[in-house]
Formats: C-alpha cells, sequence, structure tokens
C-alpha cells in the first residue's frame, strides 16, 4: 500500500453488529473512528455542535448538569423524522470536519469510519469503500431487547424509524451478513479484509 491509507466506510442499521464487525477490524490492525462518538463529543458542553442542538430542541433536552440528555433527545427523535433531520443538521457538520481531522492524523494503512448515518450524511462518497453489515429483523429485535432492556415493541420502533437495510445494502461495496454466531461473523470480515488489503 502506499502513503494514503484505504479509508472503508462501515455502517449498519441498529443492532446488526456493525461495532463488532469493527472490534474485529481493529484486531486486524485497522485504525477505528467511531463517528457516533465523534458526534457524543461535539454535542458536550462546549463542543460545537451542542448550541446548535439546545437552540433546535430547547432547554427541556438538558440534564441538571447541563449536559444533553441522550434519553430525552432520543425519544423525540426516534418517533419524530423531522426532528431526527433536525439534529443531523445541528450535528453532522462538525462530526464530518473532525472525522476527516482524525483521519488526516492516522498512520493505520486502513482507516475504518463507523457511522449509522453514514449513507444519509453522503459521507461515504468521500470513502475508498463502503460497507454495509445486515441482520435479519427478528435478530436486530432479539439484540436490542438483550443489551438495551427495551421492549419489542419499543425495539421494533427504533428499527422501524431508519431506512430500510435494502437501501444501505444497495451502495455497498461489501454487505457483510450477521446472521450466525461470531465465528461465521469473522470468517466473512477476515475475508473482506484480505481484499481490501490487496488494493
Amino acid at each position: 500500500m502506499g502513503q494514503h491509507p484505504v479509508i472503508v466506510g462501515l455502517t449498519g442499521n441498529i443492532a446488526t453488529g456493525k461495532s463488532e464487525v469493527a472490534r474485529m477490524l481493529a484486531e486486524l490492525g485497522a485504525r477505528i473512528i467511531d463517528a457516533d462518538q465523534v458526534a457524543h463529543t461535539m454535542m458536550q458542553p462546549g463542543g460545537p455542535a451542542y448550541p446548535a442542538v439546545v437552540k433546535a430542541f430547547g432547554r427541556g433536552i438538558l440534564a441538571a448538569d447541563g449536559t444533553i440528555d441522550r434519553a430525552a433527545l432520543g425519544s423525540i427523535v426516534f418517533r419524530d423524522p423531522v426532528a431526527l433531520r433536525w439534529l443531523e443538521v445541528a450535528v453532522h457538520p462538525a462530526v464530518i470536519a473532525e472525522v476527516e481531522r482524525r483521519i488526516s492524523r492516522a498512520t493505520e494503512a486502513v482507516v475504518v469510519v463507523e457511522a449509522i448515518k453514514l449513507v444519509e450524511a453522503g459521507m461515504h462518497r468521500r470513502y475508498d469503500s463502503l460497507w454495509v453489515v445486515t441482520a435479519p429483523r427478528r435478530l436486530q429485535i432479539e439484540r436490542l431487547v438483550a443489551s438495551r432492556g427495551l421492549t419489542e415493541t419499543e425495539a421494533a420502533l427504533r428499527i422501524d424509524a431508519q431506512p430500510p437495510q435494502k437501501e444501505k445494502a444497495a451502495v455497498a461495496d461489501v454487505v457483510i451478513v450477521n446472521d450466525g454466531d461470531l465465528d461465521a461473523l469473522r470468517e466473512r470480515v477476515e475475508g473482506a479484509w484480505a481484499q481490501i488489503c490487496g488494493m
């Protein structure tokens, strides 16, 4: 590989296992940039997106210490597509700028940018390869109930608030289907990794 890293955009809907795939890629030697984590940082008091989010949603979303109450914000945006769009407009520019800064500092041969809204934000067009992790809806619901303590109805609401998986898969360079155990997933990830390292 040359001087510039290969940049992989990694996405997938909620509870498809994209974070698990990112962990596996980190073990293989990739630098992982979690754009959702970057977004949380940008929304902290003093962060570049904080004033815009508070302006858009009001002080009712703030916890007693002045931080944004993510559960309160989540309960608004997961039920209202327009509110979700407002949140994206408030946060995405700052996130994209910070992700670009981190990419420019990376020393690894492969950089993976993990983000749930990668395609919707148009970020994937900047990268060398787009990987989409998919999973059957039944498994997504099971995982959300197990990992986040949601009811099946709440889990279904969150899943259905997102664009259909097939829309993301349609623009992907690599689709990783996460419908089995971790060993099966690791095998698929390693196969895709071998291809990317040959770029």
